[in-house]
């Protein structure tokens, strides 16, 4: 018989350090802290459908288990990427069995929901109506683009976030002091910084990541400092990508390629996530947040070209489909590029945060009944299309911010001609 030390010593640290309990659970605290909403409900043991989205190794998994054991329910699981409609059908006839003398329905967690095809989620629709189970999806995607609308209007969504850098040094110091492999060495963290940059937020990662540090030392000393992180990654590239989770990597690397207007490493990048099997509905949206937040105003037709690349995508699917992506990011590469746009909403937002709810100049606000009017809602207002050029020049800023610029003209052929168009209207008003 095999002995349960050398199985847990043959599991993954990850794996061995997977929570059992809310109390143990690292990260999260706005959904399971102290009298969030999720800990309430799994404290009133009253759980409804929901869906966790959030990025790898931030414990979606955990975080549905531990609900289920937390309220003793029969817990079944599916994965997207190897169940079919049967392997659905066949888990809700099951869970409908379970429903005796007032047993609470069994949870059914289906991990890597965005990845079920509307018929798979179809499939579903009725077991989470008729309460036979209580659905918990797991997704990395935003849900809205992926969960169809009937199935996502009765789950609520949970967003989980990244760990912060004190959850990661929480989930550091629990490891070395906690797990039963590691106890049998001698840790010394000197450094922490190339451990928690490497790991991204991701508790799997950092975990996977100690877990090589640790076996690269012959020792009974481990000491863990940037180099000797560094050191272990160049020579295992994938070991802390064991889960597919070099996805987030090359995705970076692709749009940062567009920004850079390279399109050979563009197009590399995209070859590597077509040949990984990627969605490629996540690769077009990509291309068109690209086109607005890179090449923006620079080039207007970037997100015409980049829009309808998305739509094709839908309508032709692969193999073909890899043409319209290959097109698409070579044109976004070489365009001309520009953030005006980008950085002009987040200036924005942050004026808006700053300054807070200034009030609307009377003569620009609505007036649809008389005693607006007699207030002076509306009065003034000068009506653009009734002068010359269809311009007027009148205060639309709030008289706070009235001299205030948020939109700085790019340095492009587009743009400044657009900068000598408002230059006629505002005189020198946008000038940098």
């Amino acid at each position: 018989m095999v002995s349960n030390s050398w199985i847990m010593a043959n599991q993954p640290l990850a794996e061995r350090l997977r929570p059992k309990s809310l109390e143990t659970f690292i990260g999260q605290e706005h959904l399971v802290g102290k009298n969030a909403v999720l800990r309430k409900m799994i404290e009133s043991n009253n759980i409804s459908s929901l869906i966790l989205w959030g990025p790898p190794g931030v414990g979606k998994t955990t975080l549905a288990k531990i609900i289920a054991t937390t309220l003793d329910r029969p817990f079944y699981t599916l994965s997207a990427v190897t169940s079919g409609v049967k392997d659905v059908r066949d888990a809700i006839e099951k869970a409908q069995k379970q429903q005796f003398f007032n047993r609470p329905n069994p949870i059914l967690f289906i991990d890597e929901i965005h990845r079920f095809s509307k018929s798979q989620q179809d499939s579903l629709l009725g077991a989470v109506e008729q309460g036979i189970v209580t659905l918990i999806g797991a997704t990395t995607e935003n849900p809205s683009f992926e969960v169809i609308t009937p199935l996502l209007s009765r789950c609520q969504v949970y967003v989980l976030k990244s760990l912060d850098k004190d959850d990661l040094n929480k989930l550091l110091n629990f490891a070395i002091q906690n797990d039963v492999e590691l106890k049998k060495k001698e840790f010394e963290v000197v450094e922490s910084e190339s451990l928690f940059r490497f790991s991204g937020g991701d508790a799997r990662k950092l975990l996977n990541i100690i877990e090589l540090v640790s076996a690269s030392e012959p020792s009974d000393k481990v000491s863990i400092t940037n180099e000797s992180v560094t050191d272990c990654l160049q020579e295992n590239p994938s070991a802390y990508d064991k889960d597919g989770e070099m996805h987030y990597d090359i995705i970076s690397a692709f749009i940062k390629s567009i920004r850079g207007s390279d399109p050979d490493a563009a197009v590399y990048w995209l070859a590597r996530m077509v040949d990984g099997g990627e969605d490629p509905k996540f690769i077009a949206r990509r291309l068109v947040i690209s086109a607005a937040e890179d090449v923006g105003l620079a080039n207007p037709n970037a997100l015409l070209l980049a829009n309808a690349g998305f739509d094709a995508i839908n309508k032709i699917g692969w193999p073909e489909g890899r043409i319209i992506l290959s097109e698409v990011t070579i044109y976004l590469a070489t365009s001309p590029k520009s953030n005006s746009a980008y950085c002009a909403i987040d200036d924005a937002l942050a004026m808006v945060k700053n300054t807070g709810d200034l009030p609307v100049p009377l003569h620009l606000r609505n007036a649809p009944t008389k005693l607006m009017k007699e207030l002076g809602y509306g009065k003034g207002y000068k009506y653009a299309h009734s002068f010359e050029g269809n311009f007027v020049d009148q205060q639309y800023m709030p008289a706070k911010l009235k001299k205030e610029r948020i939109w700085h003209v790019g340095n492009n052929s587009q743009e400044n001609t657009i900068k000598e168009r408002l230059k006629k209207w505002w005189g020198n008003r946008f000038d940098q």
